[in-house]
């Protein structure tokens, strides 16, 4: 019992760990280029190394940051080609994924995305662009989760969250980037509501190739 006690507790500070860190990175309190200190990081949230260690581990692996024996810890900037490839990944899932929703969404499925929606034209209006970036990722995971194939809800969670810092460095810098993106978001959901595949796909298609263009005229 004492061991599974152990246990159970070294994997919650491993997880506490990865999620403080992962936060500091989206929202750029750790910027890309910064190095970081197992024992820096240990002393600020109040752990051993041990978790610090595990959670950098993680983080290496998804791509947050780079660990080596030459330069130590650092905070990984995400390359052109990695921005570009995470929008063609994203447009060719997320246009399956309309699709194939199309007609299928239940009632709870509708009022939750309903209610996200109304919550980004709250937050579009008072130009509050970090709840804007939350339920920006929210709202493309909710259409996701509402097809229930749990890879692709896997899948675009982790590439979306390495994504989360220049999304916000860019609205945060365009705001009217965030409203379009409100509008085009509600006419996204309008057209699979109304059972327009077509539609859907086409709009999913335009609204990444307009985030692509922002996202690199920025960089």
């Amino acid at each position: 019992m004492v061991t599974n006690f152990v246990h159970e507790k070294s994997s919650s500070l491993k997880d506490v760990a990865y999620a403080e860190i992962k936060q500091r990175i989206q929202n750029s309190v750790f910027a890309p280029g910064r190095f970081l200190s197992e024992r820096k990081l240990s002393e600020l949230l109040g752990m051993s190394k041990t978790p610090i260690k595990a959670a950098l581990s993680r983080l290496e692996h998804e791509g947050f940051v780079r660990v080596s024996p030459q330069q130590g810890i650092v905070v990984r900037e995400l390359s052109l080609k990695e921005v570009s490839d995470h929008f063609e990944l994203r447009t060719v899932l997320e246009n399956f994924v309309v699709r194939k929703i199309v007609g299928r969404l239940t009632k709870p499925q509708r009022a939750t995305i309903e209610k996200n929606l109304a919550a980004q034209r709250k937050a579009s209006k008072a130009l509050d662009v970090p709840q804007l970036v939350e339920l920006d990722a929210s709202f493309h995971l909710l259409l996701c989760s509402a097809l229930g194939n749990d890879s692709i809800v896997a899948c675009l969670a982790q590439h979306r969250a390495r994504m989360h810092r220049v999304i916000a460095e860019v609205m945060a810098c365009a705001p009217e980037r965030a409203v379009d993106a409100v509008r085009e978001h509600t006419a996204i959901y309008k057209a699979i509501c109304q059972g327009d595949s077509a539609k859907a796909a086409e709009l999913i298609q335009s609204h990444f190739d307009t985030g692509r263009q922002y996202l690199f005229s920025a960089r």
